[in-house]
């Protein structure tokens, strides 16, 4: 999703930038294999509440509504979709966006990462583990399982290194516009015009 469907580095990151937060630190300790998938969230989650203790699920949606799609998304998507192609959000981002981005383009099925609420919609401070950002791999063959898929029918679409699992569960894998150099060479295809619908010409 993030660099890809939407024309951002991160979901994450997009809702620490609007509470003026950083979470490097965290980063560096989930990399170091010093905390897992969901504390790196849980940590994320406790930034946004230090800043605003009453932070809901809707403030996070009204946030991420400013999120805009890649140039390209609405045509690949279109397209993939008049050809019969079943299409997925597979993302370590935040649920809210790729519900969003899946309704806007129509896209199948999502998976991403989810926020717990109070029952009054606040943030509790713990978070859903869906997708696994060093383990994305596992969520696409998820998602091929939800499309009636198998592997040799599976494309995976990715921008960083954390998406080369993808295209190890895919037939294919396309790095779009690549920001690094490890999921450049994992790549089947590589994709350097900020336009997604030039992916199309890979599938």
């Amino acid at each position: 999703m993030d660099g890809v469907l939407a024309d951002i580095e991160s979901s994450w990151v997009y809702v620490h930038r609007h509470y003026g937060v950083n979470n490097d630190h965290s980063l560096y300790a989930y990399l170091r294999g010093e905390i897992d998938d969901l504390e790196f969230i849980r940590r994320d989650i406790g930034l946004w509440r230090l800043k605003d203790p009453d932070v809901s699920v809707e403030k996070i949606r009204r946030i991420l509504e400013g999120v805009p799609l890649m140039p390209g998304a609405h045509e690949a998507i279109s397209r993939l979709r008049d050809q019969g192609v079943r299409t997925a959000v597979v993302s370590a981002g935040i649920d809210l966006l790729a519900e969003r981005i899946a309704r806007e383009l129509m896209i199948d099925f999502h998976l991403a990462n989810g926020l717990v609420t109070d029952p009054s919609g606040k943030l509790s401070g713990e978070g859903i583990l869906r997708v696994r950002l060093m383990d994305k791999g596992d969520a696409v063959v998820e998602a091929a399982r939800m499309a009636g898929a198998t592997k040799k029918d599976t494309v995976a679409v990715g921008n960083s290194k954390y998406d080369v699992s993808m295209f190890r569960k895919a037939s294919k894998g396309i790095a779009f516009r690549p920001a690094d150099e490890t999921v450049r060479k994992s790549a089947n295809s590589v994709v350097t015009e900020k336009d997604l619908s030039k992916i199309l010409g890979f599938i």
